[in-house]
């Protein structure tokens, strides 16, 4: 069989509503995921044991050992499936690391539907998403890579029509400064603020918002930096990703979203795309 390869597509939660914190240490929350047509890259080939090999801007500091959650998704893939041959995994780390767009997960994510092919496992979306959810909360909306709806810790999901949102153009901005998950939800102030809007995407879009910025921007200031940056280029609308420091502006057009691109500083990362 030839090499697979498939893309770990970045994740965004255009709103992201935190609604409770839990007595397991986890938050409920209501988000609104989408997804870019870009991130990082898997490829697979048949091999006698699991190897991983990591490449690309990001690798530096990544171990490729079992504690990668690349790994970890191709183990757990052999043991539900009792598969007694190996895999040669590659990832080229395209996307910043602790970054508020799900890369770790996208990885597990592509690395299931790569091994799912090449191992015939014949697998459903829905049986990998609920094989994975335990090694981390994004990773079931990452295995489809669609606009949904995710609730309680992420996990429980609800599809919505996102026509209105595929191609539309999006601009990522990161300032290279990783940004600890637990550092920002520590600092959350326990107030609900309430749940999305309801109706069509774009209101929840529209009057959605990311209960995490402040805390985020505490953590690292550059955030603040970065946003007052995309809402000075008349996006549809912007706000951070996640946890942070990601954050993103949706355009009306390639033209508008280059231009924003261009007027971005030279010291942060960007990442130029539409969404799925």
């Amino acid at each position: 069989m030839p090499v697979l390869a498939d893309t770990a597509y970045a994740k965004v939660n255009l709103a992201l509503h935190i609604r409770n914190r839990r007595s397991d240490g986890y938050h409920d929350i209501e988000t609104l995921f989408a997804f870019v047509d870009a991130g990082d890259r898997l490829t697979a080939s048949e091999a006698y044991k699991l190897t991983l090999s990591i490449t690309g801007p990001f690798s530096a500091g990544l171990e490729s050992n079992d504690n990668n959650l690349v790994l970890r998704a191709a183990n757990l893939l052999q043991q539900r499936f009792g598969v007694r041959t190996g895999a040669a995994l590659t990832l080229e780390k395209n996307l910043p690391v602790a970054s508020g767009i799900g890369g770790g997960s996208a990885d597990a994510a592509a690395t299931a539907r790569l091994l799912n092919i090449l191992w015939d496992l014949q697998a459903s979306d829905a049986e990998l998403a609920a094989l994975l959810e335990p090694l981390g909360a994004d990773i079931p909306a990452c295995v489809a890579s669609k606009t949904v709806i995710g609730r309680g810790t992420g996990t429980d999901l609800e599809s919505v029509s996102p026509d209105e949102l595929f191609e539309m153009p999006i601009l990522l901005v990161n300032p290279l400064k990783p940004v600890s998950t637990g550092a920002v939800f520590s600092r959350w102030d326990s107030v609900d603020r309430g749940a999305l809007a309801e109706g069509d995407v774009a209101r929840m879009i529209a009057e959605g918002r990311n209960d995490l910025e402040p805390m985020a921007i505490a953590v690292c200031p550059d955030v603040a930096e970065i946003l007052s940056a995309l809402r000075k280029t008349v996006p549809i609308a912007s706000r951070m990703s996640g946890s942070g420091a990601t954050c993103f502006a949706l355009y009306q057009s390639v033209e508008i979203r280059d231009k924003a691109s261009r007027a971005m500083s030279s010291n942060w990362w960007t990442l130029s795309g539409k969404l799925r």
